[in-house]
């Protein structure tokens, strides 16, 4: 009795250890592959697309309020293409940019994305989703951030499973003069100079937190070294 209470024991101080708020020093999630981007982690300096968040799943890789995809397979009919099924069975909601009646292409926003860009939509606050980057050199580096905010709010990020930022305020891009209410959610702009970050080199897993307002669509970081 004693022995199954101490291996009982043990296992839960083994799961305590090596499960936390998403990610460790023993992190089991993977840089993000399929069949069209196989990279392996994301490159700092430069994009770090946040669709391509890191594989394995809910509550590891991930967090969301909810275990549908509302984007693919959603608002998206799955029908076999690529983007319209982009990790549809997973619980990031997940779209793309779309060009035709002026979507994502449209007279209100403060810049325009590319066609067919890959995005985390139907943000929520308490959610959270990893990305596994490799830092090319140790430094400091400025984040620029694409991205919609149907009425401002706030993210953060960790680095390693440690706080890397406070509360970053991030701008709505509300705008009322747009006729169409839906299209709120597709007003896109470039937060330049988002915030200041301290990178070490080589292969680091980024945390990226919905903080609070939630409604918030994000496409890509911009990582550039500060001069």
């Amino acid at each position: 009795m004693w022995k199954t209470l101490r291996l009982f024991c043990s296992f839960i101080l083994f799961c305590l250890s090596t499960v936390t708020f998403g990610q460790t020093s023993q992190y089991q999630g993977k840089p993000f592959h399929d069949t069209v981007y196989q990279g392996g982690p994301q490159r700092i300096p430069g994009k770090v697309y946040c669709a391509y968040y890191d594989l394995g799943g809910e509550g590891l890789a991930y967090h969301d309020t909810d275990a549908k995809n509302n984007g693919s397979g959603g608002l998206n009919p799955a029908d076999g293409t690529y983007l319209n099924q982009f990790r549809m069975n997973e619980g990031v909601d997940t779209s793309y940019t779309k060009f035709h009646d002026q979507i994502d292409n449209n007279p209100y926003n403060l810049v325009q994305p590319s066609e067919r860009q890959l995005y985390v939509g139907w943000t929520e606050p308490g959610e959270w989703f990893n990305m596994t980057v490799e830092v090319e050199r140790a430094g400091i580096y400025v984040i620029d951030l694409l991205y919609t905010s149907n009425r401002g709010g706030e993210i953060s990020f960790d680095l390693n499973g440690e706080k890397l930022t406070g509360p970053v305020n991030v701008l709505s891009t509300n705008n009322p003069a747009d006729p169409i209410a839906w299209r709120q959610w597709h007003h896109w702009n470039m937060m330049k100079d988002l915030v200041e970050v301290k990178l070490p080199k080589g292969v680091n897993v980024l945390t990226f937190h919905v903080v609070s307002g939630g409604n918030m669509n994000f496409a890509y970081l911009d990582f550039k070294a500060k001069n």
